[in-house]
């Protein structure tokens, strides 16, 4: 159980197959899922459970892709400390491992040692190769300007605990309405089984798709080195990273959505962000120059 909680406690690199003990924790998330037909379903629920998603995607957009794997802006310590820890409450590993794979993605997308391609098949993209011994372990190789920061690494650690917490947090909400504004119909757990792991369960899921079905469905603008799609779906229900191909042709840009039509909704929270004086030096590509390379 070790394994759970420290995840130094699986060293080296493994085999690449599925490490079914370790995953035990992502497979009752799912099974939690099915208490929605105990506890059923409120407004107020729905609520909750879609401000949850809506946070963390956003952390997951905008820090763990935007800014730790990609460097689209800048800004400070206390802030990155903040959106790394938000982001890891939505079970997607810490923020050094999720950088570090991405990096790896970017660099290979769509060849052999592309660990994610749909050309592996469905499974494999979506869920698979998260959950096997082989890339288990944080490659901090491949992310020396964020190891140097010992709360990141932390959170990385131990990137269980922020989940937990995260529940908890959840929980004392729904007690909060259970028993303050009993008309609105809600008992804490039916909150929490929303909140958490309805939100964690569908959260996830949405953020797998831009591995498995943006290298496959869409349109592109640009000519790339591999099969990177623009989805409009995906990139309304993932708050902008569904205009995967943009992205593959620029992605040191903290904006995803290059035509005037395409809705990146976590580029305009990231610039309510820059006037608050929170981040700065955000990168952008040339006008002149994504209208010369479009296809």
């Amino acid at each position: 159980m070790k394994q759970w909680f420290d995840n130094t406690a699986v060293g080296s690199l493994g085999e690449d197959v599925v490490d079914w003990p370790r995953v035990i924790p992502y497979i009752l998330l799912h099974l939690t899922c099915l208490f929605v037909f105990v506890v059923g379903v409120s407004w107020i629920a729905i609520v909750v459970f879609a401000v949850s998603y809506f946070i963390r995607m956003f952390a997951i957009t905008a820090f763990y892709h935007r800014y730790f794997s990609h460097k689209s802006f800048k800004t400070s310590r206390v802030v990155q400390a903040i959106f790394g820890f938000i982001g890891a409450t939505a079970t997607q590993r810490g923020p050094l491992w999720w950088a570090a794979h991405h990096r790896h993605h970017h660099k290979h997308a769509d060849t052999d040692e592309d660990t994610h391609s749909p050309r592996h098949g469905f499974l494999r993209s979506h869920t698979l190769w998260f959950l096997t011994k082989k890339n288990f372990p944080t490659n901090e190789d491949r992310v020396k300007d964020l190891a140097k920061y010992e709360e990141l690494k932390w959170i990385d650690r131990y990137d269980i605990l922020p989940p937990i917490l995260y529940a908890f947090l959840i929980l004392m909400v729904g007690t909060y309405i259970e028993h303050v504004h009993p008309e609105l119909g809600a008992t804490k757990w039916q909150i929490l089984i929303w909140g958490f792991f309805v939100s964690t369960i569908v959260l996830s899921h949405v953020t797998f798709l831009i591995n498995s079905l943006a290298h496959r469905w869409g349109y592109q603008s640009f000519e790339t080195d591999d099969d990177s799609r623009n989805n409009p779906l995906l990139a309304l229900l993932t708050l902008g990273e569904g205009w995967h191909n943009n992205h593959h042709k620029f992605p040191g840009s903290v904006k995803q959505g290059l035509r005037w039509w395409e809705l990146d909704i976590s580029y305009y929270l990231l610039l309510g962000m820059e006037k608050l004086g929170l981040i700065w030096d955000l990168r952008k590509p040339e006008v002149t120059k994504v209208q010369e390379q479009r296809v």
